[in-house]
């Protein structure tokens, strides 16, 4: 079956991401000893709760200034810890070829508020989708089957007309199980070819 629409996953697909980027930031504004390269692994479970939006930016903010002692305000946090995207250039060209031959594109992502705002305002392509299915908005986190739930309700297509990149074996795997055609993302080439097996874009 030929795909009525697209849902890309963000980071990974459509823009690389390095948080050591900003963990040297904020371990540079840090009390004495905190080792930067432990600064997210070490407290999982504050960005877990971030990404669900159990917790809010403030209190994001405040409980990493707690476990860190950050020392800036909360627009620098805010601008160290989201300011580590860079775009993926031949992902972000496909996906608009897909909207340009009038597939509806979707965002499906685990992902915050903080990261959201910075690559709407750094990233023009972001604005260019039909929707956004966005984990801190629904309480839930890929691979979750609620979160995928809402991915169908929102597209308003069965399973089988929805096609799904993304470069996390475990989330693929979720949507396979709902029979959604998902792609596993390994490269832009890949991909690429994958979608054009299946005659996408329509007029590649």
């Amino acid at each position: 079956m030929i795909p009525k629409v697209v849902v890309f996953d963000l980071g990974k697909v459509l823009v690389d991401f390095d948080y050591s980027i900003a963990a040297a930031k904020i371990a540079a504004r840090a009390r004495a000893g905190i080792d930067a390269q432990k600064i997210f692994s070490d407290h999982a479970s504050i960005l877990v709760r971030y990404e669900t939006g159990s917790i809010d930016t403030r209190s994001f903010y405040d409980e990493m200034c707690t476990a860190t002692g950050f020392r800036g305000t909360s627009a620098e946090f805010g601008e160290f810890f989201a300011d580590i995207f860079t775009p993926i250039h031949p992902m972000i060209e496909l996906h608009g070829e897909l909207r340009k031959s009038g597939l509806p594109v979707y965002i499906f992502s685990n992902t915050n508020l903080l990261a959201v705002e910075h690559i709407r305002r750094r990233f023009p392509f972001f604005s260019h989708f039909d929707g956004y299915i966005l984990s801190y908005q629904h309480g839930a986190m890929k691979p979750d089957a609620r979160l995928y739930e809402v991915v169908e309700n929102q597209t308003k297509r069965s399973a089988e007309e929805i096609l799904y990149l993304d470069d996390r074996p475990e989330n693929i795997a979720t949507g396979k199980v709902r029979k959604w055609q998902a792609i596993l993302h390994e490269s832009p080439g890949q991909t690429r070819a994958a979608l054009e097996k299946i005659g996408l874009p329509p007029h590649a």
